[in-house]
């Protein structure tokens, strides 16, 4: 089954996300795309479209929503798209309308990789499975804003990714990053990092975090998602930033995110149950990942591989059970 197969049965008590995050490198505006669908423990199913843009040269924080009854949804496997109000997502690109705002954007596919461990998986002790069918991609085409602005895409390096479940965390945060520089300030390819750390209710009280982060670094994939090491894994996060170190056998990553709180968009999510969650993303926000392989002689420590930095092209979101107060809800 594609990891973007959409997993909902007609039952309630689902909710189900596929989305795109990309930084246009000619303008440094960011886009997050969201295809959603909410079966509701009480009520009827609905799909949504979102798209949420934010401009670091002052044009600020645009975040745009239209909800629609589920028969606005279709959905095929093989291949796999998936169809909302006539957007639509599948392997190759999204494209869609909404409001003032619309989006053509095609990328070739790439290589997947699950957060949640298969060993999870099976215990089904994940209420939330997240994947990346397409993790890191080099994305083209056009997005259009407000105000008749059109943003011509040529190369962006973004992540596709599929959510699915049954409740969101108490809280959480998340980065992804692929649009990297080395030391001296060369791109470096075939690279990228994108990690959740997340707490969860268990036995009335929060437990966590939880760390599962996956990447790709020097010609080799990285997943740090066994039931041990997402409980090992290091990880401090707040509204604008997450410091977090993940281990994969001989290799680690240390990795130092910082938002601009003026450009989040923040947004509502809602649980099958009702509950209510409060997300803020940036898709500019920037990281400094540091690189290590484990030494053995002449002594045991850490070697530095690689020192990369992204500015203001990483894609972050912070969410809590609460409203940040002083930051609007954009939808």
């Amino acid at each position: 089954m594609s990891r973007n197969a959409m997993r909902w049965d007609g039952s309630p008590g689902h909710y189900e996300v596929w989305y795109l995050t990309l930084t246009d490198p000619a303008s440094g505006v960011g886009v997050w795309i969201r295809l959603t669908l909410l079966a509701p423990l009480d009520g009827e199913a609905t799909c949504a479209l979102w798209l949420a843009a934010m401009d670091p040269a002052g044009g600020g924080v645009v975040a745009r929503k239209a909800t629609h009854p589920i028969s606005a949804l279709a959905a095929r496997d093989d291949p796999f798209r998936v169809t909302i109000a006539g957007a639509h997502l599948d392997d190759h690109g999204t494209a869609g309308r909404l409001d003032d705002v619309a989006w053509d954007l095609r990328w070739a596919p790439g290589r997947p990789y699950d957060h949640v461990h298969p060993l999870l998986r099976r215990a089904r002790v994940a209420r939330t499975v997240l994947t990346l069918p397409h993790g890191d991609v080099a994305v083209r085409g056009t997005v259009e804003l407000p105000g008749g602005r059109r943003l011509e895409v040529d190369g962006a390096r973004g992540g596709q990714a599929h959510l699915h479940g049954s409740k969101h965390a108490s809280c959480w945060a998340w980065v992804h990053a692929g649009d990297l520089v080395d030391a001296d300030g060369a791109p470096v390819a075939d690279t990228f990092l994108d990690g959740v750390s997340v707490v969860l209710p268990r036995l009335g009280r929060d437990r966590g975090p939880s760390t599962p982060v996956v990447g790709r670094f020097l010609g080799e994939d990285f997943a740090s998602t066994s039931p041990a090491r997402v409980v090992a894994n290091r990880s401090h996060f707040g509204l604008v930033g997450w410091e977090l170190e993940a281990v994969d056998g001989p290799r680690r990553v240390i990795a130092h995110v910082a938002a601009d709180r003026d450009l989040l968009a923040g947004v509502t999510y809602h649980d099958p149950d009702g509950e209510r969650v409060y997300c803020y993303n940036s898709e500019v926000a920037s990281i400094h990942l540091s690189v290590l392989d484990r030494a053995r002689r002449p002594r045991p420590g850490w070697i530095l591989r690689q020192a990369l930095t992204g500015e203001g092209r990483a894609h972050f979101e912070y969410a809590q059970r609460e409203p940040v107060p002083g930051l609007d809800l954009l939808v």
